[in-house]
């Protein structure tokens, strides 16, 4: 009996609401109060505010339990933020894209697209349901998980570039005592990536863009340093320098495989093999899960860690120097890579390192707090630098003499220390593409 705006009106006794049709949704709104003019020349007039502000909180659509690490971005953009732990996620975005198109995704789940505008202002719940993966048939068969990586790496030279490339990159490093931040470095780079031969050249770095930023209060207390974080980037390109537990043609074999799953790595599906030392090693080796595409045999995503049986056992590899008044202890010692496909080839594309110790001050009985350090880099879509233009990979990064540069950086472009580079590398996208000019 009645229009879509008369039941409105009529369920809301307001019939001053605007209301505005947007795909399948209608966007109520209240009446917009009149603005003041400032008085002239007495009150100098306030600048207008040109951003809008999406908050909320992402949640499981049959638990309602909150999804950690989900992603939230503008379609078409390079602009993104990830949700916390409690799945809250907050995104500042300029008027110009209010009738742009938000996305919310997390492996594992459908993605969901709603228009920026009907989330403005407003602190909403937004639910993601299982991504069901359709197949015409289950086939139950043994995977030999060792043949698996034996047929990744004959396929090397046809998954992964046998050319050098530039690729752009974002750098950052921190340190984080009890829990509380007190040194963060972050830096845009341009590497300079051999091929992924046998016996290739070293890669380089050119540093282009560097800021550091250290917490005054905690000056005079431990001072924790990491060197050769850029190195470890790089010697993680796992792929390019194969590490033991990719290197099943040895008759000494000291680690076991098991194909333990099928998942979706970024809509591919993957063998997961699992890997551990075997019993009878007593070293300090890694355990963890491979991500082999089940059609080209790539490897997509590596996550392992040192083992932690023997972790203290890699305390001379990991600590370099100390003062003699200290006791370091590592606790965990965990590491991810990740490989993306550009124009038929892998590269590498995120890198992350997470050290965890604890440290004891001796005759101190309650001197014990945690040290967690960690790098990562996140790589943005040839001939090799002059010798004065590389950057010493080796070094302690922070200690780098560098010249800040306020205009690049801004105020807009600052990306939380919680957040992982693979998920939050958006909001820097766009300042990283000016150093291509």
């Amino acid at each position: 009996d009645y229009t879509i705006r008369q039941a409105i009106y009529l369920i809301t006794g307001n019939k001053e609401l605007s209301l505005r049709v947007i795909g399948d949704h209608i966007l109520i709104s209240g009446p917009q109060p009149a603005r003041q003019t400032a008085i002239p020349e007495t009150i100098p007039p306030k600048e207008a505010d040109n951003h809008f502000i999406i908050k909320g909180i992402l949640q499981d659509q049959q638990t309602n339990e909150p999804i950690e690490a989900g992603t939230i971005g503008v379609l078409a953009t390079s602009i993104g933020s990830i949700t916390n732990a409690n799945g809250e996620f907050r995104l500042t975005l300029p008027d110009s894209l209010r009738r742009s198109t938000l996305y919310f995704s997390h492996l594992g789940y459908e993605p969901r697209k709603i228009e920026a505008s009907l989330l403005a202002g407003q602190h909403t719940v937004i639910t993601l349901g299982a991504k069901i993966i359709p197949i015409q048939e289950v086939v139950v068969r043994i995977v030999n998980p060792l043949r698996l990586l034996r047929d990744m790496k004959e396929n090397i030279r046809k998954n992964y570039p046998q050319s050098p490339a530039y690729l752009t990159t974002f750098y950052r490093e921190g340190i984080e005592r009890k829990n509380k931040f007190v040194g963060l470095t972050e830096a845009v780079f341009k590497i300079y990536k051999s091929a992924y031969k046998p016996n290739p050249a070293p890669d380089q770095v050119k540093l282009l863009k560097m800021r550091r930023i250290i917490s005054q209060q905690e000056k005079d207390t431990i001072i924790a340093r990491m060197k050769s974080g850029i190195n470890a980037s790089l010697s993680l390109d796992l792929i390019k320098e194969l590490p033991d537990f990719l290197l099943t043609d040895e008759k000494i074999e000291p680690y076991m495989y098991a194909s333990s799953d099928i998942a979706v790595i970024d809509d591919r599906l993957a063998h997961v093999i699992y890997f551990e030392q075997k019993r009878d090693i007593n070293s300090a080796l890694y355990r963890g899960e491979l991500y082999i595409d089940t059609e080209n045999n790539a490897l997509l995503r590596a996550h392992f860690e040192i083992n932690p049986k023997y972790i203290k056992q890699a305390t001379g590899m990991l600590v370099e120097k100390k003062s003699r008044n200290l006791k370091i202890t590592p606790q965990k010692v965990i590491y991810t890579v990740t490989y993306k496909p550009y124009n038929g080839q892998y590269y590498i594309n995120h890198v992350r390192g997470d050290l965890f110790f604890r440290i004891k001050k001796r005759k101190q009985l309650f001197g014990t707090f945690p040290l967690h350090t960690w790098f990562e880099i996140d790589t943005n879509r040839v001939s090799r630098f002059a010798r004065s233009e590389a950057l010493p990979t080796r070094t302690i990064f922070a200690e780098t003499r560098f010249t800040y540069d306020e205009k690049f950086w801004g105020n807009f472009n600052m990306i939380p220390p919680e957040e992982k580079l693979n998920d939050a590398i958006g909001k820097i996208s766009s300042k990283i593409e000016e150093t291509e000019e």
